[in-house]
């Protein structure tokens, strides 16, 4: 075994968290630095006049990707928090003052589709029993993958699933061969707006999507999603990884292709081996010196960005009618909001929204008889914003709200914080202020994307939402382990007394 006795990892996001644990399991000393106050990176509260506020993600599917990793440590989920499934998982607006809740039994949510198209409910069960084809096949022998090169997919099982995955066509088509009610359609193509494209740039692939939404369900952790940052931090602590807070990494020292110190303004750290869990980009670029990039700033500014956001925290001081957990907010013309985020970026006009509403579930996140909103607006990155555009949607937002709900709530407006394009790019140095990463799109899947180890130098590797496998909680948590098991090969770590061999590779 070689001697490794000092790996430091930056960032502390889910990914960071999740491959520190899993090295210093193998009794490696792993320290975390972090730019910020807290851990969690993106998956980030904080608290203000009784109210707590999930900073980052809100949606909790895919469950048994969070069980899995902590069954790698002797763990289950809850050791550390209560999952709860939401019914309805969400409920949606559309025009005309049509709106549809979307139960988690499936035998509701077949005679749902039923009553609004004839012959629908058959063809959902179809298109979910394909849906969780390639869940299964994408998450056991894609996901896994750690996309190093083509010949990882030169294999016959994998080979024969890929015109099957429908990588070839889009998520658009897919869904409108076989629903023509466009309200059915928004529902299918919904998850796949968090992967950063229009569903006809998508990948057919990703309407595991719809298996991960409509039948495994969505969940919340009650006391909030931070619960699960706390998760990972407090796992980790107990496998003795250290934390750095308020350390920004700002430079590297190098001898002989291989960083030995890490540099945090008047401060350095002696390391053996580095991942960055950081903005990508921002390591690569503005970090390491130009010479030992990955890529070059046009490789960068050629790359499709998924959106960035307009984030709303507010406070209001009575309970809201009309709204469950999550809600979207369909009820103006997608194409439009699509074209401004991926066509002609511009500040929206009349802007599809999500509303999540988390103090519907647990009371624990606002003040008795108030409510906690979190308001999410698409946005194309890199835009330019101002404050008057932000009290501009507000506006919108709220006007919205009381006109579906029948119910006034401007005046009950208590507390109010938003956080958009120039706030991701302080506080995580997100390239362009994107929210999700890079777009899924079949140019930037596997392989296509940016790697996750340094071509340069011997001992960098990358991890989080800008290398493989993707944006989003689930794929953090599958990037961290992709990372450290590749780590623990290279560097010949041995497990009881054999070489250790990654998960992608037993698949």
């Amino acid at each position: 075994m070689k001697m490794i006795n000092k790996v430091g990892i930056i960032g502390s996001g889910y990914s960071s968290m999740v491959a520190a644990c899993c090295l210093a399991e193998k009794g490696i000393n792993v320290t975390i630095y972090e730019k910020n106050e807290m851990p969690g990176g993106r998956a980030s509260k904080f608290e203000a006049q009784g109210f707590t506020f999930d900073m980052g993600p809100s949606w909790y599917w895919m469950p048994e990707v969070f069980e899995n990793f902590f069954n790698r440590f002797g763990k289950k989920s809850a050791d550390f928090y209560n999952l709860e499934r939401l019914d309805p998982g969400y409920q949606v607006f559309f025009g005309g003052g049509q709106k549809m809740s979307i139960p988690s039994d499936k035998k509701e949510l077949l005679n749902l589709f039923e009553s609004i198209e004839m012959g629908a409910a058959e063809k959902l069960e179809k298109f979910l029993s394909e849906a969780e084809y390639k869940y299964r096949v994408g998450i056991d022998e894609y996901v896994w993958k750690p996309g190093k090169s083509i010949f990882e997919f030169v294999d016959l099982k994998v080979f024969k699933s890929f015109l099957k995955l429908q990588m070839l066509s889009s998520v658009s088509s897919n869904v409108k061969a076989l629903f023509k009610d466009k309200r059915l359609q928004q529902i299918l193509e919904f998850p796949v707006l968090f992967l950063g494209s229009m569903p006809n740039r998508i990948p057919a692939l990703y309407t595991l999507m719809n298996h991960a939404d409509l039948t495994l369900g969505t969940w919340y952790p009650k006391g909030g999603m931070y619960k699960v940052t706390e998760a990972f931090y407090h796992l980790a602590l107990s496998l003795g990884v250290n934390f750095k807070f308020n350390c920004e990494i700002t430079g590297v020292k190098i001898n002989e292709k291989k960083i030995s110190r890490l540099i945090s303004n008047d401060k350095s750290f002696d390391v053996d081996f580095v991942i960055t869990g950081a903005d990508y980009q921002h390591f690569d670029r503005s970090v390491l010196p130009n010479n030992y990039s990955n890529y070059s700033d046009s490789y960068w500014d050629k790359r499709e960005m998924a959106p960035s956001s307009l984030l709303f925290f507010l406070g209001f001081n009575k309970e809201l009618k009309g709204l469950e957990h999550h809600n979207l907010f369909f009820d103006t013309d997608f194409d439009e909001h699509a074209s401004a985020i991926y066509e002609n970026p511009k500040w929206p006009e009349n802007p599809l929204f999500y509303i999540c509403a988390p103090s519907k579930t647990d009371t624990s996140v606002a003040p008795k008889g108030h409510e906690n909103l979190f308001a999410l607006i698409p946005l194309a990155p890199g835009i330019k914003e101002n404050e008057d555009l932000h009290q501009k949607y507000l506006n919108e937002i709220i006007e919205r709200i009381e006109l579906k709900t029948g119910t006034e709530i401007k005046q009950n407006l208590v507390y109010n914080k938003s956080f958009s394009i120039s706030d991701f790019k302080s506080r995580y140095n997100a390239f362009k202020g994107n929210a999700y990463g890079l777009a899924n799109t079949l140019k930037q899947t596997a392989i296509l994307k940016p790697k996750f180890y340094n071509r340069h130098l011997k001992n960098l590797y990358y991890t989080g939402q800008l290398t493989v496998p993707g944006p989003g909680m689930p794929p953090a948590i599958i990037s961290g382990q992709l990372v450290a098991d590749q780590f623990l090969k290279n560097n010949n770590i041995k497990v009881n007394g054999q070489a250790f061999q990654p998960d992608f590779e037993r698949v």
